[in-house]
């Protein structure tokens, strides 16, 4: 168990139910899962690329990622229905968590010129998406090693029905969100 999950569990859980006013224990939010997507477009002429992007967000997250495929044919970007294009981990339990922790703590102040992180990108029912534009800000990373600098894409997603509930947890998990 992780300082992260501890903390929730301890302090964070009871905290939210009096805040919010929820009347039973199971009824306050908690984080389901953790998605994050690597989109490898450069896969359709040179598929080690896509090698070196699963290698790296399996060294990121601990897990070996799912490849994804084309669900289409496109014929202006050569592309073909079936063909690799992306990876993807999901992330639950213990893992989770560990992430969430070495997210918020390590690699986000990483980020050059941080300011924050948007308040906006919830969906409406409590899940939040956000964008990383460099892999490098994991110090699981090798600069040295790297072919190309990609993004990925984070999803949170919460058993939170609302964005405001969905918000009022991850701030009290740590996440950085800019003031407005």
């Amino acid at each position: 168990m992780t300082n992260l999950q501890k903390k929730y569990f301890e302090e964070i859980r009871l905290g939210l139910m009096k805040s919010v006013g929820y009347r039973n224990i199971n009824q306050v939010p908690r984080l389901e899962k953790i998605v994050l997507n690597i989109g490898v477009g450069e896969a359709i002429g040179e598929p080690k690329k896509l090698e070196s992007a699963s290698a790296e967000l399996a060294a990121i997250t601990g897990q070996r990622p799912a490849i994804k495929r084309a669900r289409k044919s496109i014929s202006n970007f050569k592309l073909r229905a079936g063909m690799p294009i992306g990876c993807m981990v999901t992330l639950r339990g213990d893992r989770m968590y560990e992430f969430l922790e070495r997210l918020v703590n390590v690699a986000i102040p990483r980020i050059r010129d941080f300011r924050g992180i948007p308040s906006k990108s919830f969906d409406g029912r409590g899940n939040y998406t956000f964008g990383i534009t460099e892999q490098i800000i994991f110090p699981e990373i090798e600069y040295d090693k790297i072919d190309k600098i990609r993004g990925m894409n984070i999803t949170l997603v919460t058993t939170a029905g609302t964005d405001k509930e969905g918000l009022e947890l991850l701030q009290a998990l740590g996440m950085p969100f800019k003031r407005n």
